[in-house]
């Protein structure tokens, strides 16, 4: 198995301009966060950062708004409000941005990826009064990307957005050893555990056909498409959320703080996370295929796989 390097590892301009084309993805893989104190992305101009924080959280109807490139539109906020067009113009143009530097830093890892949403989250992280499975503030492991991702990877581009304050996380550590700690707890492994199938049978296939046929028509139903790696990814996500035992754990408990204007990159399937506090954040999305990892021993799917 691939050695596992420490969780948080920077990037400075300097570091960043020598590392070779494996140098990021090789870190990501193995379950740690790369760390950009200065964003290699132009953020939005001003005046548009300012509409967004000091307008959207009174005209949005979620916790964030996203741009879907499925249906080339934004949800969160409606197409009738006055800041649309704008919010519209700004996730888009980052996210081609991001896809572009991404593709340009780290070749091999983006060969094949599937560009997802791009998010600004305006609103403060800590102390909201939300669902338990919807609050990014319990650490927890991401499951599903808008629809099935069958295994393949979760990669995350955050920017800190605040003018003035630090973005806080926690984790309590990555997926496999989380995994190894409450699989059983879990109902997982152990007396009466199971993990179940991971791949799509017949009636999975079909179901996945069915929606992206239906896709065609309403571009925004590929979100209801799952598989039994997503579902059980899923269940694991929602043990976290739930277990006070695991929110509780200290001697695994890493917080990391990321500096107003900084960006940070993270496999969110395979490092365990939470937000403590924070707000303004755009975050973009993308699908790896698994078939990129130069360690896939480390790749959730297959961390499942094995304990089956």
């Amino acid at each position: 198995m691939a050695e596992v390097t420490p969780m948080l590892e920077t990037f400075d301009a300097t570091r960043l301009a020598t590392a070779g084309p494996r140098d990021l993805s090789d870190v990501l893989e193995r379950g740690g966060i790369v760390y950009l104190p200065s964003c290699p992305v132009a953020l939005p101009a001003a005046a548009d950062l300012d509409l967004l924080r000091n307008e959207l959280p009174a005209q949005m109807k979620r916790k964030n708004v996203s741009y879907h490139p499925e249906g080339d539109s934004v949800s969160g906020l409606s197409s009738s409000a006055a800041i649309y067009a704008t919010t519209h113009r700004v996730l888009t143009r980052l996210r081609e941005d991001i896809a572009a530097w991404t593709r340009r830093a780290m070749p091999e890892l983006m060969a094949g990826a599937d560009i997802g949403t791009c998010s600004f989250r305006p609103l403060e992280e800590a102390g909201r009064a939300i669902d338990a499975h919807k609050a990014s503030e319990l650490v927890h492991i991401d499951a599903g990307a808008y629809g099935a991702t069958n295994g393949d990877r979760i990669l995350r581009f955050l920017i800190n957005a605040n003018p003035e304050h630090d973005r806080v996380w926690a984790s309590k550590g990555s997926f496999a050893s989380v995994f190894e700690r409450h699989a059983a707890r879990a109902g997982f492994t152990g007396p009466g555990g199971r993990i179940g199938r991971l791949d799509k049978n017949s009636f999975d296939r079909l179901l996945s056909a069915t929606i992206r046929a239906l896709s065609a028509a309403v571009p925004l139903a590929k979100v209801l498409d799952t598989s039994p790696y997503d579902r059980a990814m899923k269940r694991f996500h929602d043990y976290l959320k739930d277990n006070p035992d695991f929110q509780a754990e200290i001697d695994t408990h890493v917080e990391m703080r990321f500096a107003p204007g900084s960006a940070w990159m993270v496999f969110a399937d395979g490092v365990s996370h939470g937000c403590l506090s924070g707000q303004y954040c755009f975050i973009w999305t993308a699908l790896i295929p698994l078939a990129n990892m130069r360690f896939p021993e480390l790749a959730p799917i297959n961390v499942l796989r094995a304990a089956a």
